[in-house]
């Protein structure tokens, strides 16, 4: 499955990665509550840390809801 860019709703989510071959969504930052997502495999990235910022933003929201009940 695929998503369109401009399928995704502005209050939704964010866009924040886009494939360069078809145009299609590849990562989307939630606005309503934490969460983003990508379509790829992060830790399998050409440089050595070129998705290092993904697992750093994970863990950071991880440690905020540290504690919080849901």
């Amino acid at each position: 499955f695929a998503v369109k860019e401009g399928s995704v709703k502005d209050k939704v989510a964010e866009v924040t990665h886009i494939n360069l071959n078809d145009g299609t969504v590849e990562g989307l930052k939630f606005k309503n509550f934490p969460g983003f997502s990508v379509q790829y495999h992060p830790e399998a990235s050409p440089g050595p840390h070129d998705s290092a910022y993904l697992f750093d933003e994970f863990i950071d929201m991880m440690k905020e809801g540290k504690g919080i009940e849901v």
